[in-house]
């Protein structure tokens, strides 16, 4: 597999429900046959075992504070030493346990680590959330995001899978 989208969050808590709505709306857009679009919600251990059959580049798509303004959409880049250093902290003991529901990118990536799997390369599509509480449904201000992340998500498709192939 050369690359997965996963989209991670508590539908159960507003905004937090922004990765599986991403993908939701992705699953009517044609994919390329070598990419896997899975919504995980908040199935962290399952997206580490997942991983750890290979994967060249995964796609976190999630609700991430990242002091925007709410339903800002941004693009991050996971530095390979980075996930290093998760490695090493979970081999000394020095991370804490991993809750078997949680979602937290870092978290999935130290699991994975720690069972002694690897990703090449790990990309976030994040949006700024502005309600993380209780309540089904997206802010209007998140819920207009959607689009501009599916978007976002068939470029970056687009790009990965050109880069691989050449």
């Amino acid at each position: 597999m050369k690359l997965l989208v996963a989209g991670i969050g508590n539908i159960f808590l507003s905004d937090d429900g922004f990765g599986p709505e991403v993908l939701a709306r992705l699953r009517g857009h044609p994919v390329p046959a070598d990419v896997e679009v899975t919504d995980y919600g908040i199935r962290g251990v399952h997206l580490a075992y997942r991983l750890l059959d290979g994967v060249g580049t995964l796609v976190f798509v999630d609700a991430a504070p990242h002091g925007k303004a709410p339903g800002t959409v941004s693009l991050l880049e996971v530095d390979p030493a980075e996930l290093a250093q998760l490695g090493v902290a979970a081999a000394e003991g020095s991370s804490p346990p991993v809750d078997a529901h949680g979602m937290e990118p870092v978290s999935v990536l130290r699991m994975l680590s720690s069972l002694g799997g690897t990703v090449d390369r790990v990309l976030v599509v994040a949006c700024e959330p502005k309600v993380v509480e209780e309540g089904l449904g997206l802010s209007p201000e998140v819920e207009a995001a959607v689009p501009a992340a599916v978007a976002l998500i068939q470029e970056l498709l687009a790009n990965e899978l050109t880069e691989v192939s050449t």
